[in-house]
C-alpha cells in the first residue's frame, strides 16, 4: 500500500511553495547591487560609489492546499496531518523558490552611467492544478479504497546560474522631471530540470482485489540520467541567454534643493540625497530560455489494470512508467522558460527618511505552461524608515496561493536580513507561507560635498578649495592688482591705480579735446566726441569726409557723395549700340569674326569712347541649332572675340565684361530659320 501511494503522489505531483526574492530589502534606496534583480536601472544615480555584495540567501515557500500555525509545528508531537488546516480544492497550487545572489559589485562609468556584474543560483519548483480533493481522500482512515479523479495537472522543478551584466545611464535630467534606464544581458547555465504533466488522469484503487484502474496520459521529462541510481552529477549541457529590461521616472518638484551652483553657472547634483517626491519603476525581467540537449521527454498512455504487487516488483518510477503502461512519445532535448515577469514600482517620500512603497509582480508566463518556471502574483505594501547605515521595513503583501502575508527585514551597513512573511508566520493559525532572507555585503556610499576652507562654496565648484573666498568669485578671495583702494571685482582698471569715482580708472584729456583719454581713441589727436575723439578724415581730398564719402580713395563731388561723376549713353545710344552688336558676323561655327564687321566694330569703338567712365557687359547668345554645351562655350568664346576686338582697338579692358548665355535667352521662336537668324547675336549692355 506504501509503494501505491507514492505512486499515486508520483502520478498527482507534490506540493512546494513559491514567492518573490528580497521581499522589503529590494525597495531601498541602499540595496545597491542586489536592486539589479528587480531593476536594472536601479544601479545608475545611486547612493553608492560602489557597492559589493559577498552573499545573499532568499528562500520562500507556500501553497493554498496546507495551513499551519509556526510556533505548534515546531513542537515534537505536532501531526502534520491531523493538526495542519487543509484547503483542499480542484485547482490546489504551489511552488518553492531559492534564490542566491552570489559575489556581484557595481560602480559608476560617468557621472550620468554605471555598471553592474552579478552572479546568481536560483531553484523553483512549480505545481499546478493539483486536485486537492484527493490528496484529501488518500488521508481517509475510514477505508484503503480510494479514487482520484486527478484530471490535469503540471509539476515544473528548475535550478540554474546566471552571470549577468548591466549597463544603466540616465536619459533625462530636466528640472523637476528625471528618467533613467538599464539593460541586463546574463549567460545562463541550466543545473537541472526535471516535470511531470497530467492529462485527464484517474486513479481507482481497490483494496479487495489490489488492483489500480487508472486513466488518462502523463509526460514525464527530466535531465540525462536523472534515474540511474549511480547518477554522479555533472552540469549538464545546457545553456542559453536572458535579459531584463527596466526604466525609473523621478518626479522632482523640489530638485533646486538638491543642487549647488557655481558662479560661473555649472551646477552640482548632490549625490548622497535621494531627490525625488515619487518615484515609478517599469522593468521586465527573465525574459530567456535554457536549452537542454540532452534531457529527455517521454509521455505515457497510463490507461491500464495493474496490480499491487506489479508496483512492488519494479524499482521506480520510470520502470512503472515503462513496464506497465504505454510509451507513446520519446523526444530528446528541450527548452525551459525563465520566469519572466512584469514588475511595476511605486515609491513616495514621506521625508527624508520615511517612505511609502507600492510593488506588484506579474508573472509573463501563463499559469500550466510547460517546461517553463513562474513566479506568483503579488502586491506589497512596504513602510520603511531609511538612512545610510539603517534600513527598517514592514512589508505586507498579498501573494497569489499564500494570501496575506505581513513581516519584516533590516539593514545594518554590511548586514541585511528579513522576511516578508514573519510576522503572519509567529501569530497566524493558517501559514500557508514563508520566506526568509539574509546577506552580506561591502557598501561604499557617496559623501556628502566638501568644503575645506568652510566659505560656502564646496570643493567641486570652488576655484580656491583651500582659501575661503565669496561665491561671486568661485570661492576665490577677491585682490587689488593696482593696489588703488578699489578692489579687482569693481576696477575698471585693475592695473592701473585710479578713483574710486573713476571704477579705479585714471582721469586724463591729454589732446584737450574735450573726450577723457579713457574713451578717447585719439588720445594724443584732437577730434569731436562724435569721433571719439579723432579728426574725420578725407582721404582723397574732395571736400567730403571719408564718413559721407562713397568713394573714398577718388576724388568726386559732394553732390554724388564723394564719387565722380558718370556720363552714361542714353537709352537711344544703347540702342544704336546693340544695333550695331547684333551685325558683328562670325564665320560658321566658330568665334572668329568676319573681316565685313570690322566697319560696325569701329563705330562701336568710337561710340564707348564717349563715355570712358561707364562700364559695359558684351553679352553671346546662339539659336537652338547644337548641343547645350557647344552652343554655351560658343557664345562665351564669340562674346570674349568681341572683347578682345575693343581692348586691341583702344576701350580700356576693365570696363569690359565678356559673358556667353548660350540659347538660355532667346528674343524669337527657334522653330524658323529668321528667329534662329535673331537668336544668334551679340549685346553690348550698360553696367548700372
Amino acid at each position: 500500500m506504501k509503494k501505491i501511494s507514492l505512486v499515486v503522489l508520483l502520478l498527482v505531483g507534490s506540493f512546494g511553495a513559491k514567492a518573490q526574492s528580497y521581499v522589503g530589502f529590494l525597495t531601498d534606496n541602499y540595496s545597491g547591487v542586489n536592486s539589479v534583480i528587480a531593476n536594472p536601472a536601479n544601479i545608475t544615480d545611486s547612493r553608492f560609489k560602489t557597492d559589493i555584495n559577498i552573499v545573499g540567501v532568499s528562500a520562500f515557500g507556500g501553497n493554498d492546499y496546507y495551513g499551519v500555525n509556526l510556533m505548534d509545528a515546531l513542537k515534537d508531537d505536532y501531526d502534520f496531518d491531523l493538526d495542519a488546516k487543509k484547503s483542499p480544492s480542484t485547482d490546489n497550487n504551489a511552488a518553492i523558490n531559492i534564490d542566491v545572489m552570489g559575489p556581484a559589485f557595481m560602480f559608476n562609468l560617468t557621472e550620468t552611467s554605471s555598471l553592474a556584474i552579478f552572479t546568481r543560483a536560483r531553484s523553483m519548483v512549480n505545481v499546478d492544478e493539483v486536485n486537492g480533493e484527493t490528496i484529501d481522500d488518500l488521508d481517509n482512515d475510514d477505508t484503503n479504497d480510494f479514487f482520484v479523479n486527478e484530471g490535469d495537472f503540471n509539476t515544473f522543478g528548475h535550478a540554474w546560474a546566471e552571470l549577468g551584466i548591466t549597463y544603466a545611464r540616465v536619459l533625462m535630467n530636466k528640472d523637476e522631471h528625471f528618467l533613467k534606464g538599464g539593460l541586463t544581458a546574463k549567460f545562463l547555465q541550466g543545473g537541472g530540470t526535471a516535470n511531470a504533466y497530467g492529462r485527464n488522469v484517474t486513479v481507482d484503487y481497490t483494496e479487495s482485489s489490489e488492483t489500480i484502474v487508472t486513466t488518462g496520459s502523463i509526460t514525464y521529462g527530466r535531465g540525462e540520467d536523472y534515474d540511474n541510481d549511480d547518477y554522479d552529477y555533472d552540469l549538464p549541457e545546457a545553456i542559453g541567454f536572458g535579459a531584463d529590461l527596466g526604466f525609473v521616472y523621478e518626479w522632482r518638484p523640489d530638485y533646486r534643493d538638491y543642487q549647488t551652483e557655481g558662479a560661473d553657472g555649472s551646477a552640482y547634483n548632490h549625490k548622497d540625497q535621494n531627490k525625488y517626491k515619487l518615484k515609478i519603476g517599469l522593468s521586465i525581467t527573465d525574459i530567456g530560455k535554457i536549452n537542454y540537449k540532452d534531457a529527455v521527454s517521454e509521455t505515457f498512455d497510463v490507461t491500464n489494470t495493474v496490480t499491487e504487487d506489479d508496483i512492488d516488483n519494479e524499482d521506480d518510477l520510470n520502470d512503472i512508467l515503462n513496464n506497465l503502461y504505454t510509451l507513446t512519445n520519446r523526444s530528446v532535448g528541450y527548452k525551459v522558460n525563465l520566469p519572466t515577469a512584469l514588475h511595476l514600482n511605486a515609491d513616495y517620500s514621506l521625508n527624508k527618511n520615511f517612505y511609502v512603497n507600492l510593488n506588484t509582480d506579474f508573472s509573463l508566463v501563463s499559469k500550466g505552461k510547460e517546461n517553463a518556471s513562474r513566479i506568483a502574483n503579488a502586491v506589497s505594501l512596504t513602510p520603511r524608515f531609511e538612512s545610510k547605515w539603517f534600513s527598517f521595513y514592514v512589508p505586507v503583501s498579498m501573494v497569489q496561493y499564500n494570501g496575506f502575508q505581513a513581516g519584516a527585514g533590516f539593514r545594518a551597513g554590511p548586514l541585511y536580513i528579513g522576511s516578508g512573511s514573519v510576522i503572519t508566520a509567529l501569530v497566524g493559525d493558517n501559514t500557508k507561507g514563508a520566506d526568509v532572507y539574509a546577506g552580506l555585503k561591502v557598501p561604499v556610499y557617496q559623501g556628502k560635498p566638501k568644503d575645506r576652507d568652510n566659505d560656502g562654496v564646496i570643493d567641486k565648484l570652488d576655484g580656491c578649495p583651500k582659501e575661503a573666498g565669496p561665491i561671486e568669485n568661485n570661492g576665490c578671495p577677491w585682490l587689488d592688482s593696482d593696489v588703488d583702494g578699489v578692489m579687482d571685482n569693481e576696477d575698471a582698471c585693475p592695473d592701473v591705480a585710479g578713483p574710486k569715482e573713476n571704477k579705479g580708472c585714471p582721469w586724463g584729456d591729454e589732446d584737450e579735446d574735450g573726450v577723457l583719454d579713457n574713451i578717447d581713441i585719439c588720445p594724443k589727436v584732437a577730434g569731436p566726441v562724435e569721433n571719439s575723439g579723432c579728426p574725420w578724415k578725407d582721404s582723397d581730398n574732395d571736400g567730403v569726409f571719408d564718413k559721407d564719402d562713397e568713394c573714398v580713395d577718388v576724388a568726386g563731388t559732394v553732390a554724388n557723395k564723394g564719387c565722380p561723376e558718370v556720363v552714361v549713353p542714353t537709352v537711344e545710344v544703347q540702342a544704336t549700340l546693340n544695333a550695331y552688336a547684333k551685325t558683328i558676323l562670325f564665320n560658321s561655327g566658330k568665334s572668329s569674326i568676319k573681316t565685313e564687321s570690322n566697319k560696325v566694330l569701329a563705330e562701336i569703338v568710337n561710340i564707348l569712347g564717349e563715355y570712358p567712365d561707364a562700364k559695359f557687359s558684351i553679352e553671346g547668345h546662339t539659336d537652338s541649332s547644337g548641343g547645350d554645351t557647344l552652343n554655351q562655350r560658343l557664345s562665351d568664346a564669340r562674346a570674349n572675340a568681341v572683347k578682345a576686338y575693343l581692348v586691341k582697338n583702344g576701350v580700356d579692358e576693365f570696363r569690359l565684361s565678356a559673358i556667353g548665355f548660350g540659347e538660355t535667352r532667346p528674343i524669337a521662336t527657334n522653330a524658323t530659320s529668321a528667329g534662329r537668324a535673331d537668336n544668334r547675336r551679340v549685346e553690348i549692355n550698360l553696367v548700372k
